[in-house]
């Protein structure tokens, strides 16, 4: 798009890739607006960003299933990235916990953009909406595949994802007027931790860490870095032609048995607790009888989702790190935090 550096609403402005993503844009010149659920969490912010009482940031209370705010938030703004959206570490017992902040959330920042005025919106979608309920065994996926909502057993956030999304392309086509609207569909993101507020996905590296999965199930993900999903959000927000685009966000896929190796080469005696043996499949299933968190695990068994980034890469040059480095500084930046 023309011009220089404008005003943008980040939403979720204390969520592990909004964070990087307002770093990113304040060092550009960018006035950032951001959305907390509580303005009591404003000075923490402030200071996770770097930015102490700088007026190129304000922050706004709005949340995902309220209209308060949204309105104040995308005032004046010509972008938005719609980057919050409810990442649990547990299994809900009901999907609609995820679904409906998710996908009401994503409608109210819309309508807020779009009767502001904003030009053009960028959402954190997720593969989650692409490369679920398609069955067992090795795939390999694009932008043009989506979440087979009907295959039983889908996962509450996969759910929530795919409906999230669903709702704001068909609302952006049915309402949104002259809004510009595409996603960015990160796999695992993992990468540096600022603070003992992480993501739900830095979990996934801190459980081997800490020794709390005693054998590794046959299960993999997708991985990509932070930063290189806050550099995608900001070539989909200022390259031209996005409207109706989708960018999936990978740097590769890795079996967790994978990920357990990289830690343990490169982390010698912090990686102590990694554990090295595999966890037989019929274990897998007969945990899973009690445990919800290892049933979602054992749905997992032996699937191998390869998504494709080439697309990001082609028509924005984007260029992901390997995963094997977002791994790396995950651990080292969770062991400095002290949390491990």
């Amino acid at each position: 798009m023309s011009g220089g550096p404008s005003r943008i609403l980040v939403t979720g402005g204390s969520g592990f890739i909004a964070g990087v993503l307002i770093r990113q844009l304040l060092a550009q010149g960018w006035q950032v607006h951001t959305t907390v659920r509580d303005l009591k969490r404003e000075p923490a912010l402030r200071q996770a960003l770097g930015v102490g009482a700088s007026d190129q940031l304000r922050c706004f209370a709005a949340d995902l299933m309220a209209d308060a705010g949204w309105a104040e938030a995308a005032a004046g703004c010509s972008h938005m990235a719609h980057v919050a959206s409810p990442l649990p570490v547990g299994v809900p017992r009901d999907a609609n916990d995820l679904i409906t902040p998710a996908r009401d959330g994503a409608l109210r920042a819309l309508k807020a953009s779009r009767d502001a005025g904003v030009r053009r919106v960028v959402m954190t979608s997720s593969v989650a909406a692409i490369s679920y309920g398609h069955g067992p065994g090795d795939h390999h996926f694009t932008e043009d595949d989506w979440t087979r909502l009907e295959t039983p057993g889908i996962p509450p956030y996969v759910q929530s994802k795919t409906v999230a999304e669903r709702a704001a392309r068909d609302w952006v086509a049915r309402e949104g007027g002259g809004l510009e609207f595409c996603t960015v569909n990160p796999s695992v993101v993992l990468g540096p931790v600022a603070s003992a507020d992480y993501s739900a996905s830095v979990v996934i590296v801190q459980s081997l860490l800490r020794g709390k999965i005693p054998a590794l199930p046959h299960i993999g993900f997708g991985i990509v870095d932070v930063r290189d999903v806050a550099e995608l959000h900001w070539r989909a927000l200022t390259a031209p032609g996005m409207a109706d685009e989708r960018f999936i966000a990978c740097g590769g896929f890795l079996w967790l048995r994978e990920i357990a190796a990289i830690l343990r080469a490169e982390l010698g005696e912090q990686a102590r607790k990694v554990p090295t043996l595999n966890m037989p499949d019929w274990a897998v299933r007969l945990l899973a009888k009690v445990s919800p968190t290892v049933r979602a695990a054992a749905s997992e068994l032996g699937t191998a989702r390869h998504q494709d980034s080439s697309h990001a890469r082609a028509v924005l040059g984007w260029v992901p790190r390997p995963p094997r480095e977002a791994i790396v500084q995950t651990a080292r930046d969770l062991i400095a935090l002290g949390v491990i």
